[in-house]
């Protein structure tokens, strides 16, 4: 059984879906389900770091364009996306969240994914 333990975007509403001009992606990640899920995988062990690299392309295509990286979980893995680069339409927008789990001297990588659809309007 899978258990979500993100990646969670974060907007100031669940109702905003309309992006225009800069804005600021933010996501987040439950460690306590994290660690859940990983000890009934068989791997136990401590969040020592994450990082969110965040994507976004116009909907209906196939590639995604890096928007930029944060590892700052104080800030929520903030980026600056400037939208008033693209043309108005409809986006999505990634964030693939990698966390680092450690115990003794076994490290451990894994990796989700959080896919938002967005509309941008400059």
């Amino acid at each position: 059984m899978s258990i979500d333990w993100g990646p969670h975007f974060i907007v100031p509403s669940e109702t905003l879906k309309t992006f225009s001009g800069r804005v600021l992606l933010r996501e987040t990640f439950d460690e306590d389900l994290l660690i859940k899920e990983l000890k009934e995988l068989g791997f136990e062990g401590d969040p020592i770091r994450a990082t969110n690299p965040w994507y976004c392309r116009k909907k209906g295509t196939e590639t995604w364009i890096k928007i930029g990286e944060s590892a700052e979980k104080k800030d929520n893995y903030a980026v600056s996306w400037d939208t008033r680069k693209l043309e108005n339409g409809e986006y999505q927008v990634l964030g693939l969240m990698h966390v680092w789990v450690k115990k003794d001297g076994r490290e451990l990588v894994v990796a989700r994914e959080n896919i938002v659809d967005v509309v941008v309007e400059n």
